[in-house]
């Protein structure tokens, strides 16, 4: 007699994805008022897993019994060769290749080119003889084809399917042995095992894990395409970005030619490499140069301009940052943040009134980083000040000067990591003036063109000299 099966209420926020067996009328996570959506779901009283769990065993466990522990100093530490497709900006992100066996997921805004970096690089992945399989739940084999043709990729060898029944596509990962599998989307896919629609919280789960054990067995890569939610996260459990080896994100505006793809998660290499492409009617194409990208419409002689010298991974890359500063007309001015972090730039503020005395309690601030980066780290501090004090006097910083540095409460300039790589990435890109802080490792590189600064009223000094005094307001 077949053992039945007994359904569970689940509510999920359709804004985040959190995932409860109680209703909320906010969500505990997102807080978003009226989004949790009830969801049934069929629980088998059968171990579904047992079965994937036997196959996913090495043989000599398989033998030996799963209770076996094995000496981690017994296990051989090999180094699996990555594969090079030619695509270096997608390499760099994803730590310098293509890893066998991974598992990636890549999320991103609707429209943004994820499907069409995923349909170039297994066209380029076919034609070093690798057998490729791509699965859209979203679009049509006329759709795929139409789009191949105008990015004019050879498709001959690339096998596609479209289909969104997990089962189905098991199968077929079975009979033809692929060695990379892109799911184009993981929302879209359904398991037979549930009873719950395409997306919802259980499936995503379901379809994610059994397709990562498969990948894991196998040997195979495996790439999902995410959706993301309109905060820009993941959309679905949390629970997915930690099942995946690598995690990335595309960055920037939709409207715009270019794309930034961010690693934040990846178990072969360094987070936080940034890969830099240029949307062209044939496709992504990688920008060797993103620095003079960044700074390609600097003008001469605009206040509150600063260039910053960023570490993205490690790769420095110089990113101009703007700031405007004026008279606000409410009681409450303005704090308006694009790129980087608007709480840490309520503390600079204070440190600039502090330690300076130039005071913003009755200015609207904005700050803008160019080019639709995002900048996460503190070395960005001693620009964003910068920027702010020569937007509030109206004194242009030089183009030809850059800067890096964590500013403290007391008003000292900390050291950042790696500031020799920095120095050298502005002055291979013609900088004749870097203010760097004091206490960073620059000895064998100090010149003319190094200026070391110890606290904010120092680096002040050192960039307008005496055209900015210590009380000098916005209003004079």
């Amino acid at each position: 007699m077949a053992a039945k099966s007994k359904n569970r209420t689940y509510w999920v926020c359709s804004e985040c994805g959190y995932d409860t067996v109680k209703w909320f009328g906010q969500c505990p996570s997102c807080k978003a008022y009226n989004t949790m959506k009830e969801f049934k779901v069929a629980e088998p009283s059968q171990n579904r897993y047992a079965r994937a769990e036997e196959d996913s065993q090495p043989a000599h466990l398989a033998l030996a019994g799963t209770s076996d522990i094995l000496d981690l100093s017994d296990v051989k530490a090999e180094e699996v060769a990555r594969i090079h497709i030619g695509f270096s900006e997608l390499e760099r992100a994803l730590g310098g290749g293509f890893v066998p066996g991974s598992v990636v997921l890549i999320g991103g805004d609707p429209g943004i080119g994820k499907s069409t970096l995923l349909l170039q690089s297994m066209c380029k992945m076919v034609g070093l003889g690798q057998v490729c399989l791509y699965a859209s739940g979203e679009e049509s084999p006329t759709q795929v084809a139409l789009r191949a043709k105008r990015l004019e990729v050879d498709t001959k060898g690339l096998k596609f399917v479209s289909e969104i029944q997990l089962e189905k596509i098991e199968s077929i990962i079975e009979s033809q042995q692929p060695q990379w599998v892109v799911i184009d989307s993981i929302q879209t896919m359904f398991s037979d095992a549930l009873s719950a629609a395409p997306g919802s919280v259980s499936q995503v789960k379901e379809c994610a894990a059994r397709l990562t054990r498969l990948a894991k067995r196998k040997g195979i890569g495996v790439i999902f395409v995410g959706h993301v939610t309109k905060e820009g996260a993941m959309a679905g459990p949390r629970v997915l970005e930690h099942m995946v080896d690598t995690v990335l994100y595309f960055e920037g505006d939709t409207e715009s030619n270019y794309r930034i793809l961010r690693a934040c998660k990846n178990r072969f290499g360094s987070v936080n490499e940034i890969g830099v492409f240029g949307m062209t009617d044939k496709g992504l194409r990688g920008v060797r140069n993103p620095s003079a990208l960044f700074l390609a419409e600097r003008r001469e002689g605009v206040s509150g301009s600063v260039t910053f010298i960023n570490l993205e991974g490690t790769r420095p890359i110089l990113i101009e940052i703007q700031a405007l500063v004026d008279k606000s007309m409410l009681p409450n001015p303005k704090r308006l943040t694009v790129g980087t972090d608007s709480q840490r730039l309520t503390m600079l503020l204070a440190i600039l009134h502090r330690h300076v005395s130039l005071a913003t309690y009755d200015q609207d601030v904005f700050l803008n980083a160019v080019g639709g980066i995002k900048i996460t780290e503190t070395a960005s501090d001693l620009p964003v000040l910068i920027s702010i004090v020569s937007s509030m006097t109206n004194h242009a910083v030089s183009n030809k000067t850059a800067m890096f540095g964590e500013v403290g409460l007391g008003g000292e300039i900390r050291p950042v990591s790696r500031g020799q790589e920095r120095i050298k990435e502005a002055a291979k890109l013609g900088f004749t003036r870097i203010i760097v802080p004091k206490k960073n490792k620059v000895a064998e590189l100090l010149g003319d063109e190094i200026v070391p600064v110890e606290n904010l009223r120092e680096a002040v000094k050192a960039v307008f000299g005496s055209q900015v005094s210590q009380a000098e307001s916005f209003d004079s």
